[in-house]
């Protein structure tokens, strides 16, 4: 486990289940040393990080993950050392809130028009206000007693191929791009997600290309070229070639080089913090955080 983890979500996700503080609290006990809470398209917890942080002794850097697209594929584009009271991040999170939520009737119907009959209501009372995102939508239908009733919620139950991680398992396999239940949101170009994160002081890194490109990983060029700073070589995502793969981009290329989980508790309950699979030792590490703090 390292000891250094910048990529992790709180509930200020739609898809994270633990607050800041409890974050912060797992993070003393684990002795971890320098992290990053980046919530998909907010900073509303940043502030609250980093006070809290410096209360444990923990350095909190202050960061937010983007969804973007480029060439008509889903990025995530995470972002170090921003000024979290930038008004961009904000209107950001408006407008993908406002867009999730208009996207929702959709998700739903869709996965009726399969044969998986979801009540929409009893979805958007356990969202309690935030976007009812795809994992949420399976954890309510996946603990319904009747659920194994229906043959295409089996691989997700109990013992089935894909009950590792039912509710990612059934994201993936339903409302990713491309799949039968997906539907399209307008995200910002990469470009565009780029220069806001560069505007606000911040420096851009490309999240685990090696689960978002594993079907083109060459697009990793032309990605740098758009003026990302940075790779997330080491993910809990990435077997010790896809690292390499990306570690040798890295160093080609000459950007920064970054490590993190992913953690988001009950979604993603096989990574836990710390799991970057990262094979630099602490101090190459912290000499990567000190470039990415004075780029």
């Amino acid at each position: 486990m390292n000891r250094i983890d910048l990529h992790m979500h709180s509930n200020h996700s739609a898809d994270g289940e633990f607050t800041v503080h409890d974050i912060l609290n797992r993070c003393r006990e684990l002795e971890m040393r320098t992290i990053a809470i980046t919530d998909h398209n907010s900073v509303a917890g940043v502030a609250e990080a980093v006070s809290f942080g410096n209360q444990l002794g923990i350095e909190v850097i202050p960061g937010i993950e983007i969804d973007c697209v480029f060439q008509s594929l889903n990025l995530h584009l995470l972002g170090y050392y921003v000024d979290y009271h930038t008004k961009g991040f904000k209107v950001l999170e408006e407008d993908l809130y406002t867009q999730e939520m208009d996207a929702f009737p959709t998700m739903i119907r869709n996965l009726g028009e399969i044969g998986i009959k979801a009540d929409a209501h009893e979805i958007l009372n356990k969202a309690e206000g935030k976007a009812p995102c795809g994992e949420l939508i399976a954890e309510v239908l996946l603990n319904k007693a009747d659920s194994w009733e229906n043959r295409l919620l089996r691989p997700y139950l109990k013992g089935g191929p894909r009950s590792d991680m039912p509710y990612l398992n059934f994201y993936l396999d339903f409302f990713a791009q491309g799949k039968i239940a997906y539907v399209p949101m307008q995200y910002m170009s990469l470009k565009s997600a780029i220069q806001l994160v560069k505007n606000s002081g911040g420096v851009p890194v490309i999240a685990h290309p090696g689960n978002n490109l594993k079907h083109s990983p060459e697009l990793i060029d032309s990605i740098l070229a758009e003026g990302v700073m940075g790779i997330e070589v080491f993910s809990n995502y990435h077997m010790p070639h896809t690292s390499d793969y990306f570690l040798q981009k890295a160093k080609e290329h000459r950007v920064l080089i970054t490590c993190g989980s992913d953690f988001h508790g009950k979604n993603k309950p096989l990574i836990q913090i710390g799991d970057c699979n990262c094979s630099l030792d602490e101090a190459d590490l912290i000499d990567v955080l000190r470039h990415l703090n004075t780029r």
